[in-house]
């Protein structure tokens, strides 16, 4: 590039600069305003943010307020504030029932509150949320262009959700806590009779209960090893080539030669 279009460039900045400092410092809510809508169209949110921030409760209760507070929470979302922006929204949800934005801004306060969720290790709070926020846009915009993204996210989210309890019930078993393994497997199952992790909580159930079939004492041994027969044909009733089959075809044939000890 030629020096002096680096020039120009540098000028060009500069002024730019310039003129956003004073707009920020300026007592003119209108500079303040055409500023903040023209960064926001040329997606400079970070900046326009600051100023729409400075103007919102200016234009509360007035006509212009209605898009000042709509395009302050997107440009808190473009620019990752997504618990503000998440405010912002249910806010002018709450202000605006009747705008003709009140669509996306309802979907743009779930997703702010969707992009909070944390990984699946941790508190789920804000997870449950996102997912009862998501399903309120779903129920209520049910021909909405935005409803499959929703979906999308709904899905994601409790799939999250069902990870961090089948993990628990995975975690009793790891620590040889077989009863709470078992009763946590089971919840599961109750709880989320369609779960991606169906397949893998019936195994783990059949794992836990012959594990603590094999522990226990004699007295509690047929009963507990039926037990572990009967999750064994669960699983293979539901899952003929499951993944676990082979592990599961090798514990039924301990839990029969231990049925068969018994007997005799």
């Amino acid at each position: 590039m030629p020096k002096f279009l680096y020039l120009i460039l540098a000028v060009a900045t500069l002024a730019s600069c310039s003129e956003y400092q004073k707009a920020l410092k300026s007592e003119d809510t209108k500079v303040k305003y055409e500023l903040a809508e023209r960064l926001y169209n040329e997606k400079k949110f970070k900046k326009s943010s600051r100023l729409f921030e400075q103007i919102v409760p200016k234009y509360r209760g007035k006509p212009q307020g209605e898009r000042v507070t709509f395009l302050y929470g997107r440009s808190l979302f473009e620019t990752e504030q997504y618990i503000i922006s998440g405010y912002q929204f249910e806010r002018f949800v709450r202000s605006y029932p009747k705008s003709d934005s009140l669509q996306v801004a309802s979907f743009y306060e779930a997703k702010s509150y969707y992009m909070q969720s944390p990984r699946y290790s941790i508190d789920q709070r804000e997870t449950i949320t996102a997912i009862n926020k998501l399903q309120g846009f779903i129920n209520n915009y049910p021909d909405s262009e935005l409803l499959d993204q929703a979906n999308v996210m709904v899905d994601e989210l409790t799939t999250k959700i069902e990870k961090k309890a089948y993990e628990i019930a995975k975690q009793y078993n790891t620590i040889s806590d077989f009863k709470a393994s078992i009763k946590a497997t089971e919840n599961f199952l109750s709880d989320y009779p369609g779960t991606k992790f169906r397949e893998d909580a019936m195994y783990l159930r059949l794992d836990a209960m012959y594990n603590l079939a094999v522990r226990s004492f004699q007295s509690l041994m047929e009963e507990r090893f039926n037990d572990a027969a009967s999750a064994y044909k669960t699983l293979v009733k539901f899952y003929p080539e499951s993944k676990y089959r082979e592990e599961a075809d090798k514990l039924m044939a301990s839990i029969t030669e231990e049925l068969s000890k018994i007997s005799k």
